[in-house]
């Protein structure tokens, strides 16, 4: 990317503060005012950045927001409050801050008047930040980056500092980003330490920025979001001192003005000949890659067969890896998604002998029970499989060969409950007992429903066997192990490359590197099990694989149930591809050239290890060029309204029961979708989609598109008018390209939840030009003023079917209806990087109708009450709280639970003194990202670490966590 600028431009600083903080190295090159910068302009106003050849982008807001997207910072663009700010700094405070600094830096003297105006912004400014400490939050985020950026030439100013003396709240935010290392460099860069007067001759040559346009320039102040309250204090009529909120309620907020050069690099890019404009690609089966093409193989982490899943396990894994592969076919990119149910392993058995069925049974049950859920909730995949078949076998024991040979595989004895009754070994969910960690009494060996911790079998207390109900004892068996220390010098070297050149989001990257950090430990692969896929090797042939050694190699196996030419995909990732002949390489700049495939992991964050460290860790041991792992969406969880999804207590929404709410699948796409849990646990809340719905759905983009498509069926026949672009449509025009660019870069980085904000930007945008220029008024007017209504209606028309593609990969029903309405061929179905016109004028629409309903409150109390489940079970007495209990490593867990180096993992004393170990190191890792000033996610999991260890720590010490626990001081009061 290049950054073309000035010298001395102050627009800059927020720039490449920007890509300091998203770790991006932007080549900035100073040129001359009048340069020619973009070919298709005779001049631009600057900075400018190229993100590829011929493609620019001319906002500094959108820049700084294009560069912390792509840097994968959506931590520092989370929220409609920073857009907001981000609007607000735009349209109200540079109109006042670039005509001041004119005066004072071009003309050398201080205008009052001018100065006065600063009074209700800094105002409200100080009113924000004594809040909060930043602007939309307790950290810094890309609002904090422009403002300050804004403001920073000001600070050099007399005047102006005494206008911000007795605002302590602005003085102390100053301080905090003037702190920090990425302004520091961005403001170095810009002003080479020459103080204010190197602001003169860019101030000189640029053009003054303009407040909200003059059709719009009236109106009303909209009410403010509910965390951005409004002044008391009346602004002019062109400056506000609030943010406007971005939700359609306030249709008459003007819109932002973009420069004259942005405006008509739109028209430019709208008027384009039909004939050079991209056409969709047919999907024909077998997909197999493509030379040249970008090849991409998405899979979604298996379902168990036998769980059916909840609203959490679908946007965690197929309904996130269903959007992101609709994203990509609408952008051309040749792609296969793949999932299947995961068959195999203990549970598979133990539910079996619930239901007095076969394993096998089972399976076919529940994968026919899986298969009509996603087809409900239509997640498209290009193939749908399973586990238990010929390929998984086949696949899943060569790789065991090749490592075997190689000499990956270790032998080891470890100590397992065995059940005399049943004669048996058994694997950690055949054993039932006590909680060691909190009493519950009817814990399961390899996790507690009550208190949700991993727990080993063996430490279970008062054990007894699932199948007889007698009570076990330990015995030495034995069990293979996977070296992941022996390989762990190639897994690292593996992820070093993906880790710069993929998409790994920060729980990702944050789990995988707490494995790896205190070294890799054996990792057992073998099962006493009947139900899985053998094991080959002589003397465990009475065993099978363990689930997480067996699972993801389903991907494989699945791949070539679709077609025999499987290796293509998964044996053939060293072919380069030449980036010049594949049409959207644009966003993603030359990052995807090293292999053929690119392999995504959609999943939760509970399967990252087994995805980002097992799983490669054995491909690239077998050395038998596998297609490995470049990049890991992961989510963190989605909970239930206050508590957690429970099939046993009848606590939230699963799969098969959202048909029978009667609200739509694409309702449920969009909601979970809107709160899709990315940087930390959100909640399904059944008010919130209520809201969600008949705010954004119903009166925003529902209402949007309706009326443009109403008025123009109503007045014109449906038949699209002759487009004359105006101003405020090239404005319009340009707006919508800023919100289609930031929705790519989001889905490129897995932002999902941020590109659905673009699409109702987009609508919000809509609603506003048609508030602003009401055709409804226009067309009972003089043949010009209906010739314009015309014209207005029919630019939005354009605008509704760009919205019905963007739509796609998140509602597909909802998108197909709005087709159907405006009539269009199917060759709209292409994403581009800019807005062009897809409905030409004489095209005719079909039928409107309205697009959503609105649910009522009375619905929600019912579904509330259906799916508030019982009561979560009680937690432990008081006589067995604080009784110690072994540690659950994360590493080497054995069958029965037991470590590959700690035998039968009794308390002792050389546990206590690991685990203050841990305790010290985790804590000095902690301390060392609040220095770095890491992101709050990554920062907020390692946090979550340590008190995780601190506790096992006061549980190995016989001491209860809750008590050992260090008071925060403070207590929350309980919600009224």
């Amino acid at each position: 990317m290049k950054l073309y600028t000035d010298s001395g431009n102050f627009q800059t600083i927020k720039v490449l503060a920007a890509a300091k903080f998203a770790g991006i190295n932007v080549d900035k090159t100073d040129v001359s005012h009048g340069a020619h910068v973009v070919p298709y302009l005779k001049e631009s106003r600057l900075p400018v950045l190229e993100v590829f050849p011929g493609k620019f982008l001319f906002s500094a807001n959108t820049v700084v927001s294009y560069l912390l997207a792509k840097g994968s910072q959506q931590a520092l663009l989370a929220g409609d409050e920073v857009q907001q700010w981000l609007e607000w700094e735009s349209t109200q405070f540079a109109p006042v801050a670039v005509p001041y600094l004119v005066s004072v830096f071009g003309h050398g003297k201080a205008e009052k008047d001018l100065l006065n105006s600063f009074t209700p912004l800094l105002s409200h400014l100080e009113k924000k930040l004594k809040s909060h400490g930043f602007l939309a939050d307790k950290e810094v985020s890309a609002a904090d980056i422009a403002v300050f950026g804004a403001m920073y030439p000001l600070l050099q100013d007399k005047p102006f500092q005494g206008a911000i003396e007795k605002l302590t709240a602005i003085k102390t935010w100053i301080s905090a980003m003037q702190s920090l290392p990425a302004i520091q460099s961005a403001v170095e860069d810009v002003t080479q330490n020459k103080g204010g007067a190197v602001f003169k001759e860019s101030l000189l040559s640029q053009p003054v920025p303009v407040g909200p346009s003059p059709a719009t320039g009236g109106a009303k102040d909209a009410a403010a979001s509910k965390n951005v309250k409004s002044q008391s204090a009346k602004p002019s009529s062109s400056t506000s001192a609030t943010p406007k909120s971005s939700t359609s309620e306030n249709p008459e907020v003007p819109m932002e003005r973009v420069p004259a050069e942005e405006a008509e690099a739109a028209v430019k890019s709208w008027s384009a000949d039909s004939k050079t404009l991209p056409t969709p690609v047919q999907r024909k089966h077998p997909i197999l890659p493509v030379k040249d093409k970008r090849n991409i193989l998405i899979t979604s982490a298996l379902p168990y067969v036998n769980n059916v899943p909840h609203l959490g396990n679908i946007i965690g894994c197929v309904l996130s890896a269903d959007v992101f592969s609709r994203y990509c076919r609408l952008r051309k990119y040749n792609l296969l998604y793949i999932c299947g149910t995961d068959e195999y392993g203990t549970a598979t058995e133990t539910k079996a002998l619930e239901e007095g069925v076969t394993p096998k049974q089972i399976c076919d049950k529940y994968n026919k029970l899986h298969t009509e859920i996603y087809e409900w909730f239509n997640i498209d995949f290009d193939y749908f499989g399973r586990t238990t078949t010929k390929q998984q076998t086949e696949i899943a024991q060569d790789i065991f060969w090749k490592l075997y040979e190689k000499g990956f595989i270790l032998k080891d004895s470890i100590e397992q409950l065995h059940c005399a009754g049943c004669d048996k070994f058994l694997a950690d969910r055949f054993v039932e007992g006590t909680c060691p960690l909190c009493g519950f009494d009817d814990a399961r060996g390899d996790q507690c429903d009550s208190c949700g911790r991993l727990i080993n079998a063996i430490d279970l207390r008062n054990p007894r066997c699932k199948l007889c109900q007698k009570t076990p004892s330990p015995r030495v068996t034995q069990h293979l192990f996977v070296d992941l220390p022996k390989l762990e010098p190639q897994l690292k070297a593996h992820l070093d490359k993906v880790y710069a050149s993929g998409i790994w989001t920060s729980n990702a990257r944050t789990i995988t590197n707490s494995w790896i950090r205190d070294g890799l430990k054996p990792r057992c692969i073998s099962r006493d099990l009947k139900w899985g896929t053998p094991v080959p090797l002589e003397g465990y042939t009475d065993k099978v694989f363990y689930v997480w050694f067996d699972a993801p190699i389903g991907y494989i196996s699945i791949t070539a149930n679709y077609t025999d030419k499987w290796k293509e995909w998964w044996k053939n990732p060293k072919q380069a591809r030449d980036p010049k002949n594949c049409l959207t390489v644009c966003m993603v700049d030359d990052t995807h050239q090293d292999y053929l495939v690119e392999m995504y992991n959609f999943l939760g964050k509970d399967n990252v290890p087994f995805h980002s460290v097992i799983f490669p860790s054995c491909l690239l041991g077998a050395d038998d060029n596998y297609t490995v792992v470049g990049h890991m969406v992961a989510t963190e969880y989605l909970n239930y309204e206050d508590t957690k999804f429970s099939k046993s207590r009848g606590s939230g929404v699963f799969g098969d029961q959202a048909k029978d709410t009667g609200i739509p699948a694409d309702i449920y796409r969009f909601y979970l979708l809107y709160v899709r849990p990315e940087s930390q646990d959100t909640s399904f809340s059944w008010d919130d989609l209520l809201l969600k719905n008949n705010s954004e759905l119903l009166n925003n983009l529902g209402n949007f598109i309706n009326r443009a498509l109403m008025f123009l069926s109503n007045n014109f026949d449906g038949v699209i008018q002759p487009i004359e672009l105006e101003d405020e449509d090239k404005q319009l025009l340009a707006l919508i390209n800023r919100e289609l660019t930031l929705y790519i870069t989001n889905m490129e980085n897995g932002s999902l939840r941020d590109s659905i904000r673009n699409i109702l930007s987009i609508s919000r945008l809509g609603n506003q030009f048609m508030q602003a220029n009401k055709p409804w008024v226009l067309v009972k007017g003089s043949p010009a003023e209906k010739k314009r209504a015309g014209s207005v209606v029919s630019l939005s028309a354009n605008v509704s079917c760009l919205l019905s593609v963007l739509l796609q990969p998140y509602m597909p029903q909802t998108s197909a209806t709005i087709q159907t309405q405006l009539n269009a061929p199917s060759t709209v179905n292409v994403i581009s990087d800019v807005i062009y016109c897809r409905l030409p004028p004489g095209h005719t629409i079909g039928k409107p109708s309205p697009l959503f309903q609105k649910i009522e409150t009375s619905t929600i109390a019912e579904l509330k009450t259906k799916f508030a489940g019982k009561p979560a079970p009680p937690k432990a007495d008081d006589k067995n709280k604080g009784k110690p209990a072994a540690a659950v490593a994360n590493g080497p867990v054995s069958p029965a639970g037991g470590d590959v180096s700690a035998g039968s993992g009794k308390i002792n004393e050389a546990e206590v003194a690991r685990l203050t170990e841990e305790v010290t190191k985790q804590g000095n890792a902690v301390r060392e990202l609040k220095t770095a000033k890491a992101e709050k996610a990554v920062v907020d999991a390692e946090v979550a670490k340590l008190l995780d260890l601190k506790k096992q720590l006061a549980l190995a010490q016989g001491l209860d966590p809750a008590a050992a626990a260090p008071s925060s001081g403070k207590k929350k009061g309980k919600k009224k």
